[in-house]
């Protein structure tokens, strides 16, 4: 399986997470009347900090996580 990278703030390094531990989120916001959408996979590093990795459309498309409900 393929692996996720984050960058870890508490550690201040890049973590690698494999993707069956992470999930695709899509954050949505009506702006001036549009909506507009931000693509991100979420995940959680071994000392508990919570990873967001915000990515384009096409590499979200791409990713095998599961998609959070």
């Amino acid at each position: 399986m393929a692996a996720q990278k984050f960058y870890n703030v508490k550690k201040r390094e890049s973590v690698t997470i494999d993707e069956g531990k992470c999930t695709k989120v899509i954050y949505s916001k009506t702006v001036a009347g549009k909506v507009q959408e931000r693509y991100a996979v979420r995940a959680k590093d071994d000392d508990g900090t919570n990873l967001t990795r915000f990515m384009s459309k096409k590499d979200f498309d791409a990713a095998k996580c599961p998609t959070a409900k």
